[in-house]
């Protein structure tokens, strides 16, 4: 099955983007396969509200290993199904944390085997000094790899906060040439956008 792998660093709202976009897909009950950094594996089913009250914090790598949630996307031409992979938040630098930076490997190591990437950055904190969610090299680094790929996006997140505009100004010039698509994942806006983008690469 065909993955569509949501990455990026720490804090910049993929699980909450995970859990809304399954949401705005018509998924209302979520079979979430967890993966630890250690290899555990188990299963757990949540509805949408309880998977945002669990799953996602303002704390930063609040998610620790891979979240994997199998959806069967609606279009015009039948439906595509494919696996929606939630993961670890990455950090410039090498993490103090050994779960942390187990966590990290375990993210980039699924990079390779994902048919789609949505590459989240926080377009409200893009130009913040020492914000663990600014824009650093390992956006950069992702966006360099991603970019030798046809399914590869950039998300511009928080758009419903004031700062984001500046900042999507920001990433687009930081960023050319790659499709960037501006979204909220809290108030659900650009999700058509992202839908069409992983319906045309999967």
């Amino acid at each position: 099955m065909k993955a569509c792998m949501i990455i990026g660093k720490a804090n910049v709202g993929k699980t909450l983007f995970a859990v809304n976009f399954a949401g705005y897909l018509g998924v209302s009950r979520l079979d979430i396969d967890f993966t630890t950094p250690n290899g555990e594996t188990y299963r757990r089913t949540l509805t949408q509200k309880e998977a945002v009250e669990e799953l996602t914090s303002p704390n930063p790598h609040h998610t620790l290993g891979l979240q994997r949630l199998e959806i069967q996307m609606p279009g015009l031409k039948g439906k595509k199904r494919f696996a929606l992979l939630d993961t670890s938040g990455l950090t410039d630098g090498i993490p103090e944390e050994s779960m942390v930076r187990r966590a990290m490997a375990q993210t980039l190591a699924q990079v390779r085997e994902a048919a789609v990437i949505l590459h989240l950055i926080d377009a409200s904190s893009v130009g913040k000094e020492g914000a663990v969610e600014a824009v650093g090299p390992v956006d950069w680094q992702v966006a360099q790899f991603g970019g030798m790929r046809t399914g590869y996006a950039i998300l511009a997140n928080k758009m419903d906060l004031p700062e984001a505009a500046a900042g999507l100004v920001q990433i687009r010039r930081e960023f050319p040439g790659h499709v960037i698509l501006p979204i909220s994942a809290l108030l659900k806006t650009g999700f058509a956008e992202v839908k069409q983008f992983v319906w045309r690469h999967l």
